[in-house]
């Protein structure tokens, strides 16, 4: 089982928001995930980014990846936490 953290996409048409999960990569990108780990809602100013860092950081140490916007999202949550 390849774990992937990933954005899953939820919301109506035209105005989407986002949950950042840990899934199967096997499993639809809409689809049944293993853990909710924060959301990011693009569509409001200044963009809601919530993430898990702790249960981002679990995922990674027991060989998760993620993917390039997930990375992009956590990368921007860490700065954050940081400053």
């Amino acid at each position: 089982m390849a774990v992937r953290i990933r954005l899953a996409r939820h919301g109506r048409k035209k105005q989407p928001f986002y949950r950042i999960v840990a899934a199967d990569s096997r499993f639809p990108r809409d689809g049944r995930y293993i853990e909710r780990l924060g959301h990011f809602n693009p569509m409001i100013e200044p963009n809601d980014l919530v993430v898990d860092l702790e249960r981002i950081d679990y995922w990674m140490s027991v060989g998760a990846s993620p993917s390039e916007t997930a990375a992009r999202l956590i990368a921007k949550a860490r700065a954050s936490v940081e400053s």
